[in-house]
């Protein structure tokens, strides 16, 4: 079979499409044809040795797929010809991978590859910042960085969903009229204005009680302006490309807290809340509530297009790598 490997880790990110053998399911998992692969900012971070996570090398990135198995472990629940998406540690840009059975979820019946691919990393990410961490509550004000990407289109469905006021940031007109059609109440041109006037001129000076922070950096010093009294900084990543010092007398004047949100560590940590974040994440698909944003589809080859396509800033929603034929040219 063919997968992307990494075989040294460079300030550009290098990595090559190579035939390996093929994968062998053992205990609780299973080996799945991937149908579609998501494409995540971190996957940029690894690829240089950026990430928290460093894999030994080499090692196949990618950390969510759909596919259907094709060999099930011993301890495996699943059966050969089921139809699953999961996220796991590595092993998404292949033709097969070995899925985990802790972090999975059969496939419900009509659903397309490009959604079910979009749907095992952000939104649980999005519901546990939201409602796990910021306990958001009806009628509070959420402010949603980079609206127009993956994680932070599901966040503003979600927080809509949930009954919050959503001002929402994205760079140009068409990813802010993007974030409208999302649902967001307000959506900010970060290139046109500072982010922290436009929010207390939409707050009527009050702040928000929620910021969703996905991008870092100066980005997130910003974020400490815009606080109302208790409000809540949910820090999910740093699509920016650096990591903030965040200056604790903002937090302490506002009675705020700062705190993180690491999705994937959830499965060590708290196995527990996996399978139930799962299992609501397709209920509220079933409802209607939810619905992945995926534009921008390229096929496994071009992998590396994708990833130089996500660190620049040119996609919107999921990205999505489609080992078939049915990638968008």
């Amino acid at each position: 079979m063919r997968a992307w490997r990494v075989e040294k880790l460079t300030p550009a990110g290098e990595m090559a499409l190579r035939d390996v053998p093929m994968p062998v399911a053992a205990g609780d998992a299973c080996v799945v044809r991937v149908e579609a692969a998501g494409v995540n900012f971190l996957d940029t971070l690894m690829l240089r040795g950026q990430y928290q996570v460093k894999p030994p090398l080499p090692f196949t990135p990618g950390i969510e797929v759909v596919g259907i198995v094709t060999q099930a472990g011993p301890d495996s629940p699943y059966a050969v010809g089921a139809r699953i998406c999961a996220m796991m540690d590595l092993g998404g840009y292949a033709e097969y991978a070995v899925v985990p059975r802790l972090g999975s979820e059969l496939v419900p019946d009509g659903m397309t590859a490009r959604e079910a691919a979009g749907l095992p990393i952000i939104y649980p990410t999005a519901i546990m910042a939201l409602r796990h961490r910021a306990a958001l509550q009806p009628g509070e004000t959420v402010l949603v960085h980079a609206g127009a990407g993956g994680v932070g289109s599901a966040a503003i469905q979600l927080a809509k969903h949930w009954g919050a006021r959503v001002i929402a940031t994205a760079g140009g007109a068409a990813k802010v009229a993007l974030c409208r059609e999302l649902g967001a109440d307000v959506a900010i041109d970060y290139r046109a204005e500072p982010i922290a006037e436009a929010v207390r001129r939409e707050t009527g000076g009050r702040g928000v009680d929620v910021v969703f922070d996905p991008v870092g950096g100066d980005v997130t010093k910003e974020s400490l302006r815009c606080l109302a009294w208790g409000g809540r900084l949910v820090i999910v990543g740093f699509a920016g490309g650096s990591i903030a010092e965040l200056p604790a007398n903002r937090l302490l004047l506002k009675n705020a807290a700062a705190m993180g949100v690491y999705w994937g560590a959830y499965r060590t940590h708290h196995p527990e809340i996996v399978d139930q974040v799962f299992r609501d994440i397709f209920d509220l698909h079933r409802q209607g509530v939810i619905r992945p944003l995926v534009r921008d589809v390229f096929p496994l080859e071009q992998a590396e297009r994708a990833l130089q396509a996500i660190a620049s800033r040119e996609t919107v929603g999921k990205v999505v790598l489609l080992p078939g034929s049915e990638a968008a040219p």
